[in-house]
């Protein structure tokens, strides 16, 4: 682990990420050690449009958008580490495995999206990660899944 370890505020994730409301789902991403892990945090929140539906009268946060946090957390891990700000920098699921939840999520949770590399470089196009989601200390979800990095040629 780097002693150097770098921190992507809203406003850089959003340099990064095209995602925006209501599909921005990272709220800052600390603890960046290059392109090999990274920790994402999502506060969330009932405001968010899915609690609409998702039930009502007992808002839990999807798990699809749990797993899709953990996408953007590792796509700004890469983007920070590859210099991608305002490069445009797309990110497309490839693959989701052994995804398993393990507790619930909902409003006034903070997430915390711990994700490690396991195959990726500089120059990679496919690149794979495994991600697991906390809620003060406790495993919500776990997950390895791999993306194609379509990043713009320099």
């Amino acid at each position: 682990m780097s002693t150097d370890l770098m921190t992507a505020d809203i406003g850089l994730i959003q340099r990064i990420l095209p995602h925006r409301y209501p599909f921005l789902l990272v709220d800052r991403v600390v603890d960046i050690d290059g392109y090999a892990s990274a920790t994402g945090i999502k506060n969330v929140t009932m405001n968010e449009p899915h609690f609409q539906g998702h039930f009502p009268g007992k808002p839990i946060m999807p798990g699809v958008t749990i797993v899709e946090a953990m996408a953007q957390t590792a796509a700004v891990m890469v983007g920070t580490a590859l210099d991608m700000a305002d490069k445009e920098m797309l990110v497309y699921f490839m693959a989701i495995e052994k995804c398993k939840f393990r507790r619930m999520v909902t409003p006034g949770d903070v997430l915390m999206l711990k994700l490690i590399t396991t195959r990726g470089k500089p120059g990679a196009k496919v690149w794979k990660f495994s991600g697991v989601a906390e809620v003060e200390g406790e495993m919500a979800c776990e997950v390895e899944f791999t993306a194609m990095m379509d990043l713009p040629a320099t």
